[in-house]
């Protein structure tokens, strides 16, 4: 379990990924009771623990598709399943804990959208968002490309995606009636952290490009220092190839001449709306998938985050990007086999066109994606 993401932090996350480096971070004892009684009902020998969290919206269905699909590839993997959620009445501290617990001992987990309402209740922090803090999960990677058979507007795409996460913005208070206030927080440390997270992945990758993603000309002092630190960093290594781009310039080219881009790296706010774009650019939020990393652990999600609520029990929902998702889960786990296994299975059935759902342009459900993958995969 040692190949986690190909970066220099790897050596972090390998100790992480380590079952014998396992270790109690604080949370509290009834949580962790809670949750190693939770688990037990589902141990398997010689198996690798993993919490799932299947969110709201299509999140549960698409979660299903996953673990039938492990059931048929045989994939040594026990979920934990925990429900989090602010829609549901399924969000407490208590919750949120128990979940916290089974991450920090499991270091692995895959997980739906935790939807954040827009009503404003007394607490800012979202309960997705406090989790993310918790784990310092602070770069996101979405690997975007263009999947071999499905035809878009911009085709044979290949380009990743890096932010800073979570949001920067912070402190929001009301001033006087009518106006709100909201700080941005940019510090050298995180700025210098995420700017080598993306140019150790782009040398582990073998990837030639980095491009920090700004509006710097806007926000001098705070875009300023997270550029000026891009740059220092980008010193380091000669050999890969460093531009800057404003992010209003950003999406335009990213819809005009994509092919032009390698590794984007950026705060959190523009890589949320470039994560949307760029999926856009190959099929949308059904067919890219996403992780998150901290020095200790990996999170493994969609890459444009929807709980695609209006989908819900209707059974349309596209499994593409969860299952890349949890594909790419098992490479973190050193289960190469099973890897490709199942993301080979995913790429073929989508190649061969005759099962795909309607955001595809198909009339295929999700269980029928599903079940076409299952026959997909080899079998002895």
């Amino acid at each position: 379990r040692s190949d986690l993401t190909g970066l220099s932090l790897s050596q972090a996350l390998v100790s992480a990924s380590n079952p014998g480096a396992w270790r109690g971070l604080g949370t509290s004892a009834a949580a962790q009771a809670a949750s190693r009684s939770q688990a037990e009902d589902v141990r398997v020998e010689g198996a690798f623990p993993v919490t799932m969290l299947p969110g709201d919206g299509v999140g549960p269905e698409l979660m299903h598709a996953v673990k039938e699909v492990f059931k048929a590839a045989a994939v040594p993997v026990e979920f934990q399943e925990h429900h989090l959620s602010e829609v549901q009445n399924m969000a407490s501290e208590e919750k949120l804990e128990q979940v916290l617990s089974s991450m920090k001992e499991n270091k692995v987990a895959i997980i739906g959208k935790i939807h954040t309402p827009m009503e404003y209740k007394g607490e800012l922090a979202s309960y997705d968002m406090r989790l993310r803090r918790k784990l310092d999960l602070f770069a996101n990677v979405v690997h975007v490309k263009s999947l071999p058979g499905y035809v878009t507007r911009h085709n044979n795409l290949d380009l990743v995606i890096i932010r800073e996460s979570p949001s920067c913005f912070s402190f929001l208070t009301q001033s006087a009636r009518g106006v709100i206030e909201c700080l941005k927080i940019v510090t050298r440390a995180k700025s210098q952290r995420i700017a080598k997270f993306a140019f150790d992945y782009a040398t582990k990758k073998g990837r030639g490009k980095v491009t920090a993603v700004h509006k710097a000309n806007i926000m001098k002092l705070g875009d300023g220092l997270f550029l000026q630190c891009c740059e220092e960093v980008a010193e380091l290594y000669p050999k890969i190839k460093f531009e800057t781009m404003i992010i209003d310039n950003c999406c335009m080219q990213l819809v005009q001449n994509p092919y032009q881009f390698d590794v984007l790296v950026m705060p959190n706010l523009y890589g949320n709306i470039i994560d949307n774009l760029a999926a856009g650019l190959v099929g949308g939020a059904g067919v890219v998938p996403g992780e998150s990393y901290s020095a200790e652990y990996a999170v493994f999600e969609m890459g444009a985050r929807h709980p695609f609520a209006q989908a819900v029990g209707r059974n349309i929902a596209n499994p593409t990007a969860m299952l890349l998702s949890a594909s790419n889960m098992l490479r973190h786990l050193n289960l190469e086999y099973h890897s490709n296994m199942i993301a080979e299975a995913v790429k073929k059935v989508i190649k061969v066109g005759k099962v795909r759902t309607s955001d595809m342009g198909g009339y295929a459900t999700c269980h029928d994606f599903t079940e076409a993958v299952i026959a997909a995969l080899p079998h002895p």
